[in-house]
């Protein structure tokens, strides 16, 4: 069975409460729901969130080491954490996949937030489509196996 690592950075375990209208009020739950319809059979789904850098740094060491493809959101750690650009470089040099992910599109807001650490160094990125982000990185992931 493939397992595939959907990553969730600081403040998405506020999601559907927070900032509705930017973030829409679907909560993670609802991503994994989503998700979990849309992955075929032996392809199971391992959704989670922190708001710690080291811990999702950690999930990303576990994601080389079992082959896990990886959806991130990274949230707030996009725009400035060169540690978690580290790991996810770590991860797609070592051959598994990572898609960056957001739910809004950063170039459409605050000029802080037009800079990803994390693109670069990401297999890819979708932005702006809400949690349909999520499922567009799933198909894509599916799609290079």
């Amino acid at each position: 069975m493939t397992r595939v690592l959907v990553l969730n950075g600081p403040n998405l375990g506020r999601l559907g409460t927070r900032e509705p209208d930017v973030y829409g009020s679907l909560t993670l739950a609802d991503v994994t729901t989503a998700l979990e319809a849309d992955a075929p059979d032996g392809v199971s789904i391992e959704l989670r969130q922190t708001d710690d850098e080291g811990t999702i740094i950690g999930w990303l060491h576990e994601a080389l080491d079992t082959s896990s493809p990886v959806i991130l959101n990274p949230a707030a750690f996009t725009h400035y954490s060169y540690a978690l650009r580290d790991a996810v470089s770590l991860v797609t040099k070592g051959g598994v996949p990572v898609v960056e992910i957001h739910l809004s599109n950063p170039h459409a807001r605050e000029e802080f937030r037009h800079t990803s650490v994390v693109s670069g160094v990401a297999t890819g990125v979708i932005a702006g489509f809400g949690v349909e982000s999520y499922r567009l990185a799933l198909q894509a992931l599916l799609r290079r196996s």
